[in-house]
């Protein structure tokens, strides 16, 4: 198994669940940009449940020497990768934040994504799972920098997912609404709205094993998005959403 993004608090409580549920992984790569966080993981995952684990240090907005992934192999690659950046009116304008925003949320991640995903065609076997937002579902004046580039990553998945789909590799869009994680500490989160790391594993959990193309962690944010996404433009452009 391939974790991108391993410090994210959903990747581990997903790569927990697979375990828990008896997936067998000759070896889980970690990657990360933050050593000492994903070594106390890998020693977690290693006493818990004897799962050999090897961790790779990758900083995405760097440029990157993909030979030294050339012997990495896995039918599985869960992509958590991300970047609130700052949403205030001061940084709005800020080209230093809006381009970590959309260099790590998109433009510097897909590449890495490639690589993998070029193995799994090769091999004709495999699932991709690319954690999204459903801010990418309609551009919102609260956040649409980061918006923007969810939505960019969204259709990059789904047009992975439909190149991949006849060499037998499966792409799994999930789109979270509000998280209880590290990214979103502070921020004033409506709690029926937010799910934890745990219930988003058992979320994506399911929806990997169903194959599922796209999964809300929590149903009610397909409701909501879709109600959203269909409110007319004249009348959407005066909300303060």
């Amino acid at each position: 198994m391939i974790v991108l993004g391993s410090t994210s608090e959903v990747a581990q409580a997903f790569v927990e669940k697979a375990l828990q549920e008896g997936e067998k992984f000759e070896k889980i790569y970690l990657f990360t940009s933050n050593r000492e966080t994903t070594e106390r993981f890998a020693r977690h995952i290693d006493v818990k449940f004897l799962q050999q684990s090897e961790i790779i240090e990758l900083d995405i907005t760097k440029t990157i020497n993909y030979s030294e992934f050339e012997q990495i192999n896995s039918s599985l690659l869960f992509c958590a990768t991300g970047y609130l950046g700052e949403n205030t009116e001061e940084a709005l304008y800020d080209n230093k934040n809006t381009e970590r925003i959309i260099d790590i949320n998109y433009s510097k991640l897909v590449p890495v994504i490639n690589f993998f995903a070029q193995k799994f065609e090769s091999r004709r076997s495999g699932t991709i799972i690319g954690l999204s937002s459903v801010a990418g579902d309609r551009g919102r004046q609260s956040n649409f920098i980061y918006g923007s580039a969810k939505a960019a990553f969204t259709a990059y998945l789904s047009g992975l997912r439909n190149y991949l789909f006849e060499k037998k590799v499966h792409v799994l869009t999930v789109k979270p609404g509000f998280m209880a994680t590290k990214m979103t500490e502070g921020l004033p989160l409506n709690p029926k709205l937010t799910a934890t790391p745990k219930q988003a594993a058992e979320c994506i959990y399911k929806a990997f094993k169903k194959q599922k193309n796209v999964a809300y962690v929590l149903p009610i944010w397909g409701v909501i998005m879709l109600i959203i996404r269909n409110i007319p433009e004249f009348i959407f452009k005066k909300l303060k959403l």
